[in-house]
């Protein structure tokens, strides 16, 4: 059984920073690609970022380009999401997942296999 657990979440102002980590147990960290989606009150999950294996192909939303960074350390087991100049509207449940098609940055939430239990992220105005 796979199991991922986030933490990091919080609440900061508009333009600031949090990161956001992700450790997993249970099975080989390096035999998935990782990503991280987010959830708004009403909204549907939505993708932010993902890293394959190797950290050697990364995929990000549009919206996040720029101001987010993915990131993995394979020898603890974990992946990272670095967040700079947050905005009210990234708002959210931050969720990590594993996705057993380790050679692509997959975007697709139905890609993704396993799931942790979310952080939240509150960004003020």
């Amino acid at each position: 059984q796979v199991q991922l657990v986030e933490s990091g979440g919080g609440a900061v102002q508009a333009g600031g920073s949090l990161r956001l980590s992700c450790t997993v147990s249970g099975r080989t960290f390096s035999s998935y690609t990782m990503g991280w989606f987010r959830q708004a009150p009403g909204k549907e999950r939505e993708f932010v970022a993902a890293i394959n294996w190797s950290g050697g192909s990364t995929n990000y939303a549009d919206s996040v380009k720029g101001r987010f960074t993915i990131s993995r350390d394979n020898a603890k087991n974990t992946v990272y999401l670095q967040m700079n100049s947050l905005k009210p509207e990234d708002t959210a449940v931050y969720y990590c997942a594993a996705s057993p098609l380790r050679g692509v940055a997959v975007t697709t939430r139905g890609m993704y296999h396993y799931w942790g239990q979310g952080t939240q992220v509150t960004v003020s105005s």
